[in-house]
């Protein structure tokens, strides 16, 4: 499974990259989401660690991450370490003028268990949580 969604952000890139790249802020806009939590000292670089709790499907996922690349201001990819639903996440963010940005957010990755057994189904899902995340980080992002 492989999606790419991108959206407009009228944000400067810099504060917008500030939110997709601190993991700890993913509770304030990924639905699901109930946990994220650095385990490795900041700043966030090449190596960096934390651990997720999320819901999806009906089911608690516990993962860990890593980031694997870091360029600050323009874009983060992590890998889950560990996880029953290994992700591969690449969020990138480009100025379109001083004041707006786009994001593009690429997810890689296959369920794993009884959630195999649902692959499209599961792809749909992932599919559309993705888009609505984003979406609603726009609107965080954008609102007074």
């Amino acid at each position: 499974m492989r999606l790419q969604t991108d959206i407009a952000i009228d944000r400067p890139a810099s504060e917008v990259f500030e939110v997709v790249s601190d993991m700890s802020l993913n509770t304030t806009w990924q639905k699901g989401m109930q946990s994220c939590v650095w385990t490795s000292a900041p700043p966030i670089a090449v190596g960096s660690t934390y651990d997720q709790v999320a819901g999806f499907g009906g089911k608690e996922i516990l993962s860990s991450f890593r980031v694997t690349e870091f360029e600050p201001g323009r874009h983060i990819r992590i890998i889950s370490t560990k996880s029953t639903f290994p992700l591969d996440i690449t969020r990138a963010v480009t100025p379109t003028t001083n004041e707006s940005c786009v994001v593009r957010a690429i997810v890689a990755g296959e369920p794993g268990g009884l959630m195999k057994l649902f692959n499209p189904l599961t792809k749909l899902l992932v599919r559309r949580s993705v888009k609505a995340d984003y979406q609603r980080l726009k609107e965080l992002l954008e609102s007074p």
